[in-house]
């Protein structure tokens, strides 16, 4: 594959995909984001500050959207939230070994796999009181690992509450969406003294993220889901999760 033509014109054309997938559940896209730029040879560097920027917008936009469809619990997103801000801008302050950014990505790409090809829970109900204490500590490391490794942490947050039965699937999309957002600005953040590094396509993947987001966003917040759709990011996420894994070295 010419990286040259991908970066051009292919990657647009799949962040526009991932963002509305994405935004369809209440997500920001990073790990998928992180899987187009694996796949395209992007720098780690470009990749954690380039996929945080698109988090940032796509987030913003699946929350606006949810927040006007769906009663969200507040107090929820709080606990999870604070201590997830300030464990996420210490974590993305952390500069990790190449290799052992490309294996912890790897791994955590799968969990989106996981999620997309498992058949949907019928039921989609909250009926738990979440703990404070569970919550906080829930947030602290989603957030560490969150920022350390450029994504908003909406993978890792949104099974777990769902498990937990704290919210249901449009509540979880509300929540999830607004930590997303705080947590990417939060790693954004933190990578001030490092510097930051975007790739010089960037403008054209936020166009297309933005996009994206916009039609992922109400589509989710009004009730949806393509099969073809789940099963090209599937596909995609896997595919970058073998190859960072394989090419971790």
């Amino acid at each position: 594959m010419n990286s040259e033509l991908t970066i051009l014109f292919l990657a647009p054309i799949l962040f526009f995909i991932i963002a509305l997938l994405y935004a369809s559940v209440g997500h920001g896209g990073a790990s998928g984001y992180l899987a187009i730029m694996a796949l395209m040879g992007v720098a780690p560097a470009e990749m954690k500050s380039s996929a945080l920027l698109l988090n940032l917008l796509v987030s913003a936009i699946a929350f606006l959207q949810f927040r006007l469809a769906v009663e969200w619990n507040r107090k929820l997103f709080i606990c999870l939230s604070i201590p997830s801000v300030v464990m996420a801008y210490w974590g993305s302050s952390i500069n990790i070994d190449d290799s052992i950014y490309k294996k912890t990505l790897g791994v955590l790409l799968f969990i989106p796999v996981i999620k997309i090809i498992l058949p949907a829970n019928k039921e989609d109900r909250a009926t738990d009181e979440f703990n404070i204490i569970i919550t906080v500590l829930l947030g602290a490391v989603i957030g560490f690992i969150s920022g350390m490794i450029g994504i908003g942490g909406g993978i890792l947050l949104s099974p777990v509450l769902i498990m937990l039965r704290w919210a249901n699937i449009k509540q979880t999309a509300a929540i999830s969406a607004l930590f997303i957002f705080v947590n990417s600005l939060a790693g954004l953040t933190g990578q001030l003294n490092s510097g930051f590094e975007f790739n010089n396509q960037l403008l054209y993947w936020a166009i297309a993220a933005l996009l994206g987001g916009l039609i992922g966003g109400r589509w989710g917040a009004g009730k949806l889901r393509d099969k073809t759709l789940r099963i090209i990011l599937a596909l995609v996420l896997s595919l970058a999760a073998f190859k960072l894994l394989l090419t971790a070295g």
